[in-house]
Order: structure tokens, then C-alpha cells, then sequence
């Protein structure tokens, strides 16, 4: 593994009249601002606003929450919507996309420093050393980062403490910092009430929080081998294992996709919508050109056990937003040597699916999450 470039690229500025640097950190894979300018409680919203579209960094220096709230006031100039015009389901999703990215990038444009204990000098500022520790690990030096991503982490760190109630589990799950968050607990219910083809062995594809292993082995599933490939997912998982303790029951393994060797059942979620991630915890939504979708299918009879099942579980928003059609699904399952044994369906509960103002509020409406039963031909 290369160590020849740094870990995160550097931001200079001017402040007091003198040179100033720092590391630049942004989850998101954002670049580093060209131009900063240092504010503070004065700014006016306007003002930072069309500074932040113009492509100016904002070096927060007055009161946090003020900051809070001048976030606050940017974004809602960011929201002011234009009329609606009719499009269809595919060219609402990419503008919907296109203003997302717009938006976090705009807002993305205050920041504020990090020392190199995380400490943020600034009046009222909350202590987020645990939560910055929890995302990034120890600190080499201080760092400038958006307001937005600190509020992320923030967030995330009480969403780590309080953890999220699973039903099907009587416990809760804790995600780490951008893993992804049981909150929709259709795709859970459906693991948890399928047929078992067998309880002696189950693998469970891209694990993240852990949450579909925990729901097999508390269904009797005596072992199940859990993997994934991202670093904080498998921290993740191992965590909430030992939580619920379960962590002799099921093992996580760091692989791409399959482990060694064959499982009478293998089970999978992959993200649900062929389209580009913009951030890490997109890539538990966004499955570029359907690469793990494709990659759990063309694998998944060789992994097989004799009169093994293989579940795919997702929701079909990709069809209904005009990304992908049934049709193509069914000819992915085809080429995989693989044949339907039967579909368990549920209608999503979140608030989305009846928000009328959602932008893809036609396909969230229309949109059921399913438990595909798949055996080898």
C-alpha cells in the first residue's frame, strides 16, 4: 500500500494578516476550498449565501450556534423551489440528485477548525471529541471540516448511544458512524419471518450494522458468517454482535462478497438504486451500475449447498424510478444460473412513502420491498 501522499490534502488561507494552514477533512470526498474568508457573526445571510455559491469557503470565527443558524437560513434560500413541471420518474430522480448534490455542496462551504484534540475553539461550541474520535480516530493535527459534516457526527454519536429498536430482534442496533441504520424495518421483517431452508449455516452478503446475521441467529440459525468489505461496517457489526451477545454465534468476515466455501443459505441486501454514491454512506443506497447486485447473483449457486436458498432482498424503488425493469432483474437471475422460488413482499412504513412534497414521492408510493427466494437451476 502507498504512503507517498498525505492523508488528507491541506487548505491555506489568510487570517491576521499571516499564512495560514490546516488539514482539509471531508467524508464526503469533497476537494478542498480554493478560496477561504474568514466570518463571523456579522456576515449576513445573503451575504454567505452567495459567497458560498460562488465557490468561497467560510472560516466560521463568531458564536457556534449563530453559525447553526446561519446554516439554517442558507439552506432554506437553497430550498426556495421553483414550480413544479411535469417529468418523467428517471429525469425526476437524476434532478433530484443533481439538487442534492448542489445543496451539500453550497452548505458545505462554512466551516469550522478542529484543534488536534478535536477541541472547537468558538463561544457556545459543544464538546465533540467522542463523536470525532468514534468517526475519525485519533488526531494528527487540527483541521478545518464543513459545519454540516460536524453536525453529521454529532448526530451520529447519539445515534450510536441511543442505538435503533429492531422488533424482530426485542433489542436495539447501534451504527457506527456512516454505516447504515436499520430505520426501515420492512427488509428486516421479511428475514425474520421467511421459511428457514435450514438453520445449520447461513451467509449474510455486506453485513453494515450486522442486523440481518443478528435476526437469523436469534432465529436459531446455529452459524452464520457475516461479511463486508468496509472497515467501519465490520467495526460495526462486531460491535453490536457483542452487544446482543451473539458474537460466538456469528463471525464477521472482511471479504468482497462471498466467504470460503458453500452455505444452504445465503442472504443479501444489497443497496437498492443503480446510481452514483457521492458520500460513504450512500454506498448502503447506491449501487453503481448494479455491481454488487451483479456480483451476489453471479456468485451466489456456486456458494450454494445442495437444496439451498438464496435470499435477495430489496425493494423495487430502482423500477418505478424508471432505473432499471423487472424484466432486466429477472434475465441478472436467469444468467446467474439461478430460478425464483417464490417473492415475500411488504409496503414500506417510513413517513417518505406518503410525503406528497417528496420530489420521488410517485415512486416512493409505488415502491414494495421484497424477500426473492432463489435456487440454483
Amino acid at each position: 500500500m502507498s504512503t507517498a501522499s498525505p492523508p488528507h490534502p491541506v487548505v491555506l488561507w489568510q487570517e491576521g494578516g499571516e499564512a495560514r494552514s490546516a488539514l482539509w477533512r471531508s467524508e464526503n470526498h469533497s476537494k478542498p476550498p480554493a478560496r477561504v474568508q474568514v466570518v463571523d457573526d456579522t456576515i449576513k445571510a445573503d451575504h454567505a449565501y452567495r459567497l458560498a455559491c460562488e465557490g468561497t469557503a467560510l472560516l466560521w470565527r463568531g458564536d457556534f450556534q449563530n453559525a447553526r443558524q446561519l446554516l439554517q437560513a442558507m439552506a432554506r434560500r437553497m430550498d426556495r423551489k421553483s414550480a413544479k413541471t411535469s417529468v418523467q420518474p428517471a429525469e425526476a430522480f437524476h434532478l433530484h440528485r443533481q439538487a442534492q448534490a448542489q445543496r451539500a455542496r453550497v452548505l458545505g462551504m462554512l466551516l469550522v477548525e478542529l484543534g488536534a484534540d478535536y477541541h472547537i475553539a468558538l463561544r457556545r461550541a459543544p464538546d465533540v471529541k467522542q463523536a470525532c474520535l468514534q468517526a475519525y480516530g485519533e488526531a494528527e493535527q487540527g483541521a478545518l471540516v464543513s459545519l454540516r459534516e460536524v453536525q453529521g457526527l454529532i448526530g451520529a454519536y447519539e445515534w450510536r448511544k441511543k442505538g435503533v429498536e429492531v422488533p424482530a430482534l426485542g433489542a436495539r442496533i447501534h451504527p457506527h458512524y456512516s454505516v447504515f441504520s436499520p430505520v426501515r424495518g420492512e427488509y428486516v421483517d421479511l428475514v425474520a419471518q421467511a421459511p428457514l431452508p435450514d438453520t445449520s449455516l447461513a451467509f449474510d452478503i455486506g453485513t453494515g450494522s450486522g442486523v440481518l446475521a443478528a435476526v437469523l441467529a436469534k432465529r436459531g440459525v446455529k452459524r452464520v458468517l457475516a461479511t463486508d468489505q468496509d472497515a467501519r461496517a465490520l467495526a460495526c457489526a462486531r460491535d453490536n454482535m457483542q452487544k446482543l451477545g451473539l458474537e460466538q454465534q456469528v463471525e464477521i468476515l472482511e471479504r468482497n462478497l462471498f466467504p470460503e466455501g458453500q452455505a444452504p443459505l445465503i442472504v443479501c441486501n444489497p443497496p437498492w438504486i443503480p446510481a452514483k454514491a457521492n458520500a460513504a454512506i450512500e454506498y448502503a443506497i447506491y449501487d453503481p451500475d448494479s455491481a454488487m447486485l451483479k456480483g451476489f447473483l453471479s456468485g451466489a449457486a456456486a456458494h450454494l449447498a445442495p437444496a439451498g436458498e438464496a435470499w435477495l432482498v430489496m425493494s423495487d424503488i430502482a423500477e418505478h424510478l424508471g432505473l432499471r425493469t423487472r424484466q432486466q432483474l429477472l434475465d441478472m437471475v436467469a444468467a446467474a444460473g439461478l430460478k425464483v422460488l417464490g417473492r415475500i413482499d411488504a409496503k414500506p412504513r417510513h413517513s417518505r412513502a406518503s410525503d406528497a412534497s417528496d420530489p420521488l414521492h410517485q415512486a416512493r408510493a409505488a415502491e414494495v420491498t421484497s424477500l426473492w427466494r432463489l435456487a440454483a437451476v
